[in-house]
């Protein structure tokens, strides 16, 4: 069994209230979590206006499973033109790592 986790960094564009922020970020999140069949959520940044912290993890019996599923997720993030992704940052666990 492999566990990925994903961190993504946001920048939100014409944002001026955690009630803007939040309708922003919250399809992206339901959005990833239906196609992809991730957990997702916000979890980072929570008092910034503009900036976010998107969560992602996915288990799968291989590891290219895992990977693939994270890049897909990290894509579909940077293709959404009202955000600017500034970083992605990934962890891997397998059957080896204690």
């Amino acid at each position: 069994m492999y566990v990925g986790a994903l961190e993504l960094d946001i920048l939100l564009g014409d944002v001026h209230s955690l009630k803007q922020k939040r309708s922003a970020v919250r399809p992206v999140v339901a959005e990833l979590r239906k196609r992809f069949e991730v957990a997702a959520a916000e979890a980072g940044h929570l008092d910034l206006h503009r900036r976010a912290l998107i969560g992602v993890s996915a288990v799968a019996a291989d590891l290219g499973h895992v990977t693939e599923l994270l890049d897909a997720c990290e894509r579909l993030v940077a293709a959404h033109p009202e955000l600017d992704l500034l970083s992605a940052r990934r962890r891997v666990l397998g059957p080896d790592d204690d």
